[in-house]
């Protein structure tokens, strides 16, 4: 595990399971402090032993922005203040578009977009005073492109691509980096703990070609452990990129979704020209 040139302090929301666990265990065997999130402080027991005083657990519902606050500002009275961010708390529902209740299609935006929102705000100040920061968002190689049967958890995705893209120009002046951290293909049991819709026989097909085209596009799930070593290479880096892909292959699913964009958009440019009119006359 590659060692940070001087200690700093992480924020890390989701850290019970999946790629969350990981960063977690990685960011404090490298000797960092970090204070991580779950919705059950039990499940972080084991880090908070081994750690001790350089590990705060905290018991938090992303959904919930004055918990975020709170959890934030205990983070902060802690270790003196918080240096990189990861929005990493999230989970995936599958379904077509018209499957998902009113309740599921709020509940994948409030963690998957809003929980971000929440806790990105809720560090800035600090980050501005301090005249530095990084914001680590995990997207997904779905915040670029989109497959039938996830249109609900793109959505969130897209979103926050969208707000943290605006929020990187906003806080550069102020010395804080944003990366958008897109993963491609990684066995973290994401997809098993996550709600599913209730199927509609009319969307059988949406199903099958999700399955179908995850299957044809070739793509070799990546080892979850190894994610660590990326996400270092991000933060210790003086100039980090607004986007990183992890994983392969996710590289040409972006070409591919770009190029039909950009072909479809010239084929028809005459629309576009015809909606413009013609004000010079």
């Amino acid at each position: 595990m590659s060692k940070a040139t001087t200690s700093r302090t992480w924020f890390l929301t989701g850290a019970s399971r999946g790629l969350g666990a990981i960063w977690a265990e990685a960011i404090l065997a490298r000797g960092d402090q970090l204070a991580a999130t779950a919705r059950d402080r039990a499940a972080l027991a084991p880090l908070a032993e081994r750690y001790g005083a350089r590990f705060l657990p905290l018991e938090l519902d992303v959904r919930d922005a004055a918990a975020v606050r709170d959890a934030v500002r205990s983070a902060e009275a802690a270790f003196g203040g918080i240096d990189v961010l990861v929005n990493n708390a999230g989970h995936m529902l599958v379904g077509a578009v018209e499957e998902a209740t009113e309740d599921q299609a709020r509940a994948q935006m409030d963690v998957n977009y809003f929980g971000a929102l929440w806790t990105t705000r809720a560090v800035l100040p600090g980050m501005r005073e301090r005249r530095s920061g990084h914001i680590l968002q995990v997207t997904s190689l779905g915040g670029l492109v989109a497959y039938p049967a996830l249109g609900l958890y793109h959505a969130t995705k897209w979103a926050l691509e969208a707000m943290s893209q605006s929020l990187a120009a906003e806080v550069a002046a102020h010395g804080i980096h944003v990366t958008l951290i897109e993963p491609v293909m990684f066995p973290t049991g994401l997809a098993s703990s996550s709600p599913q819709t209730e199927a509609d026989p009319a969307y059988t097909h949406a199903r099958q070609s999700l399955y179908s085209g995850a299957q044809a596009t070739g793509l070799t799930p990546g080892d979850p452990t190894a994610t660590a070593e990326a996400l270092f290479a991000i933060t210790d880096t003086p100039e980090p990129p607004l986007r990183a892909l992890f994983g392969t292959g996710g590289l040409e699913a972006v070409r591919t979704e770009y190029a039909g964009r950009l072909a479809s958009l010239e084929q028809w440019d005459h629309v576009a020209r015809l909606a413009q009119g013609n004000p010079a006359s």
